[in-house]
C-alpha cells in the first residue's frame, strides 16, 4: 500500500490549537492503532505545524481521513501538503 507524507502548517491561533489537542491526538492515536497512522508530531523550530507519515490506498483517502481530523475540522491548519512517499529505507519500507 502506498505511503503519503503530510506536511501540516498551522495557523496562529495556539489557544484555539490547545483547546484541541486532546482530540485531535485521539483521532490520530486510532489511525496509529490502526495501522493507517505510521507516524506523526509537531516541528519544533520554524514556522508551526506537524508531520504526519500514513499508509493509504490513495492520495484521496488520505484527503478523507485529514478532513475528519479536529485540527483541519476547526480550521486551524492553514495548508497542508499531501505527497507520495517511496520508502526505500527504515522500518516502513516493509
Amino acid at each position: 500500500m502506498p505511503t503519503y507524507a503530510v506536511r501540516y502548517t498551522y495557523d496562529e491561533r495556539t489557544d484555539v490549537r490547545d483547546h484541541f489537542r486532546p482530540e485531535h491526538r485521539s483521532y490520530l492515536s486510532a489511525l496509529a492503532e490502526h495501522g493507517t497512522l505510521l507516524g506523526s508530531g509537531p516541528f519544533t523550530d520554524g514556522a508551526p505545524g506537524a508531520l504526519l507519515v500514513f499508509r493509504a490506498a490513495s492520495p484521496e483517502v488520505v484527503g478523507a481521513i485529514l478532513a475528519d481530523d479536529p485540527f483541519v475540522r476547526e480550521g486551524l491548519v492553514a495548508e497542508s501538503d499531501v505527497r507520495a512517499w517511496d520508502v526505500v529505507l527504515g522500518p516502513w519500507s516493509a
